[in-house]
């Protein structure tokens, strides 16, 4: 069990709707079921105000979905839609066949809360601290656009800061394991695939552990 700091932050973060598109997907956009802590990272970025992602680099989050009582109730309820895609495959952006309708799968009602630790965030200040002044002093954050987990369609309805001792009856705990079902990328290459890391998880059963077990911090990182 990893030891609370002060230089810990924990959040609780709750999205209407969401996709966290599969990185291998192409023609039907399935999602994960829980946000890679490559998409995590990138709101709080744009949380504080923060267009270079390298800046924070090394640190670790730790990432948990919030549950219900009610086992139909545990995880964001998943939908399909239809809707219209660009690939460009033209150099007319407005060609008619650089757009096509696909599938594209959706989670409802996505809450879950993260831990953020410094660990080897060289930055002055650290993300975690930025994090704690943007709560403390809001007007000091200079930033642009909604806030989005994800596409930017997919507004963040709420961020908490919840106390250091915050404990919760039922948490399901995203863990690294190496036989894990999940491949979730904790650093993403958005100029081609080569550069992208990855890391294999499982979800635990919800249970009720209050602190972030070691398992479940990944240090965000380039390589």
């Amino acid at each position: 069990m990893t030891a609370i700091t002060e230089k810990m932050v924990v959040l609780e973060i709750e999205v209407p709707i969401a996709c966290f598109r599969q990185s291998r997907a192409r023609e039907y956009a399935e999602t994960y079921p829980v946000p890679p802590p490559s998409t995590v990272y990138g709101m709080l970025l744009s949380l504080v105000g923060e267009m270079d992602r390298y800046k924070h680099c090394g640190t670790r989050l730790a990432i948990a979905m919030l549950t219900s009582g009610n086992a139909l109730l545990s995880q964001p309820q998943k939908s399909t839609v239809i809707r219209t895609f660009r690939r460009f495959k033209k150099k007319d952006i407005h060609d008619p066949s650089n757009a096509r309708p696909d599938y594209q799968e959706l989670l409802t009602d996505v809450r879950f809360i993260t831990w953020v630790d410094s660990g080897v965030d060289n930055s002055q200040p650290t993300l975690s601290e930025r994090l704690q002044m943007a709560f403390a002093n809001p007007s000091s954050i200079n930033r642009f656009g909604g806030l989005c987990l994800g596409e930017s369609r997919d507004l963040v309805n709420s961020v908490t800061l919840l106390p250091h001792n915050y404990q919760s009856e039922s948490l399901q705990w995203l863990v690294q394991d190496e036989n894990g079902l999940l491949t979730l990328p904790y650093w993403v290459d958005h100029v081609g695939s080569q550069g992208t890391r990855w890391q294999r998880y499982l979800i635990l059963e919800p249970n009720k552990l209050s602190h972030p077990p070691e398992s479940a911090w990944t240090i965000i990182q380039e390589s």
